[in-house]
Order: structure tokens, then C-alpha cells, then sequence
């Protein structure tokens, strides 16, 4: 085969976070940072990435902690000294104010945002709505693509962030596909073409501290809406 012409992303989500308190009260989501599982998962991806010998040619985050200290563990891994490139329009979805949800909505706007194909007016957490988060996210991708001094990329994103990049990646259109799985710390894989259409998804959600992934079938924002409800009740 002749050299290939595509080049790879590797988008990562950031290792685990706590959110809330044992009591069920949010922290500050700009601020948290990772905890002992997501220092594991991301120590854990690192050294997948170095016994695979892979090398960066850029490292790009949201810049949020939890992102910083997600790459930092990685890069420490693989050895390389790279200055990672904070784009701060790959934040996560910009939840609202939790307490200014009614009772009986409060399941919709914790899961509402990645149930199913997802429709651009529904909002997370009250907040920013997909469609904001696709009007952000999509620039930045086609930019990055459009960039040529790179062939192999970090990213290191976050869950909604992650399934917007992989939804258009999957279809080249502008949808979103919620019910992609993002397991904390996860690897995924995509090539992309000199051709806008040019997408291969290589690989989704890859755990390297939990391959089968079967400790739990809850999602992410199910066990989050639990542990919020707590507070709720009090």
C-alpha cells in the first residue's frame, strides 16, 4: 500500500471527576479536579499510547483542570514535552443553574441532552443547548483539519464534547448522537482525509482499566442525577 494520506485523532475525555458531595451538592464544574480513578485512568491511557510507541504531533484541550491534568498524566507517560494548546471553545455543555430546575424535569435535563438523536433546541442542565454546542464545536474541528502541520493529535475533551465530534464524524452532517457512550478516560479514534466527507472512526470508548466495561449499565448523568437528588430530598 502507498503511504497513507489520512492522519489520526485521538480523542480522549478526561478522567473521572467528583461533582458532588457526599451530601449530593454540586461543585464548581470549571474547577474540579480529576480524582484517585481519574488519575488511574489517565495514567492507564497514558501507557497505552507508549507501549504502542505512538508519538503527538499536538496536544489540544478545553483547558479546564480537568483536562490539563488528564493530558499532563498522559504526556507523562509517553515521555514527550508538548505545549498543549488550550481551545476554549471544547469546553463542556454549560449547565444552568441546578436548583432553578422543577422536581418533575429534572430526569429530562440531566439525560435529555444524550438520549437517542438529539434535537439542536434541547438544553443540558437548563443551560446551553446542543445546538449552541455544535455551533462551537464543529468550527473548531474543520479548523483543525484545515491546519496541515500535524499527523498525529490529542485531543482531551469531555463527554458532550466528545459525542458532537464523533457524531459528525459518523455522519458528516449536522446531528448529534447522544447515547455514544464516554466513559471517563476513554480512548477514541478517527482518521480524517484531505476531503471534508473523508472521516473513518477507527475505534469508540476504549477503557484501558475497564476493556468489557462491566461494572456498571448506568450512564453517566443517571448516576450523577442520583447522587444530585440527594440533596434534593434534604
Amino acid at each position: 500500500m502507498s503511504e497513507h494520506k489520512r492522519r489520526r485523532i485521538y480523542l480522549m475525555r478526561h478522567g473521572s471527576v467528583t461533582y458532588f458531595d457526599n451530601e449530593g451538592k454540586p461543585y464548581l464544574p470549571e474547577q474540579v479536579p480529576l480524582n484517585e480513578l481519574g488519575r488511574e485512568q489517565a495514567t492507564a491511557a497514558g501507557k497505552v499510547f507508549a507501549q504502542a510507541g505512538l508519538r503527538f504531533d499536538r496536544v489540544i484541550i478545553s483547558g479546564l483542570p480537568r483536562t490539563v491534568e488528564t493530558a499532563t498524566r498522559v504526556l507523562a507517560e509517553t515521555g514527550q514535552q508538548i505545549e498543549m494548546e488550550r481551545w476554549s471553545d471544547l469546553v463542556e455543555l454549560r449547565g444552568g443553574k441546578l436548583s432553578a430546575i422543577p422536581d418533575d424535569m429534572l430526569k429530562e435535563a440531566f439525560v435529555g441532552a444524550f438520549d437517542g438523536l438529539v434535537p439542536e433546541h434541547r438544553q443540558f442542565l437548563g443551560g446551553e443547548s446542543v445546538g449552541e454546542l455544535m455551533d462551537r464545536v464543529h468550527p473548531c474541528i474543520d479548523r483543525l483539519r484545515n491546519e496541515r502541520d500535524w499527523d498525529t493529535v490529542l485531543l482531551v475533551l469531555h463527554g458532550g464534547v466528545n459525542r458532537a465530534i464523533l457524531s459528525y464524524a459518523l455522519t458528516n452532517q449536522r446531528l448529534f448522537l447522544g447515547n455514544l457512550a464516554q466513559t471517563a478516560g476513554c480512548i477514541n479514534a478517527i482518521d480524517v482525509g484531505d476531503d471534508h466527507a473523508d472521516w473513518v472512526v477507527r475505534m469508540v470508548n476504549y477503557s484501558p482499566l475497564s476493556e468489557l466495561q462491566g461494572e456498571s449499565r448506568h450512564t453517566t448523568m443517571e448516576v450523577l442525577l442520583e447522587q444530585y437528588m440527594k440533596a434534593r430530598r434534604t
